[in-house]
């Protein structure tokens, strides 16, 4: 079985930066793209960016310019950098892996951006 654990949440004045940081444990073969999502209350889950294998990315319009994610292939891990956060920011933060040509998540990670 395979795991996701995410770490580097937590509460942050607007303007702060957070790093979070995902690392995918287990019977791991291959991990494909990786990404982050978040949900904030009452709102669907949205993708914030993602990142192939060979380290393409791809960033959410309302984070481009704020976040770099970026990944370590020999420590199955994948980071989100993120700077000049806004309140609206503040949300539950989840990474994904394709890996070994299936889904995971990770369990959550709770970003909070105070004004």
């Amino acid at each position: 079985q395979v795991q996701l654990v995410e770490s580097g949440g937590g509460l942050v004045q607007a303007g702060g930066s957070l790093r979070l940081s995902c690392a995918a444990s287990g019977r791991i073969f291959s991990i494909n793209s990786m990404a982050w999502y978040r949900q904030a209350p009452g709102k669907q889950r949205d993708v914030v960016a993602e990142i192939t294998r060979d380290g393409s990315t791809n960033y959410a319009d309302s984070v481009k310019g704020r976040v770099t994610i970026s990944r370590d292939n020999a420590k199955n891990t994948v980071y989100l950098q993120m700077n000049s956060l806004r309140p609206e920011d503040t949300a539950v933060y989840y990474c994904y892996a394709y890996v070994n040509f299936r889904q995971y998540w990770g369990q959550g990670t709770q970003v909070t951006v105070s004004s």
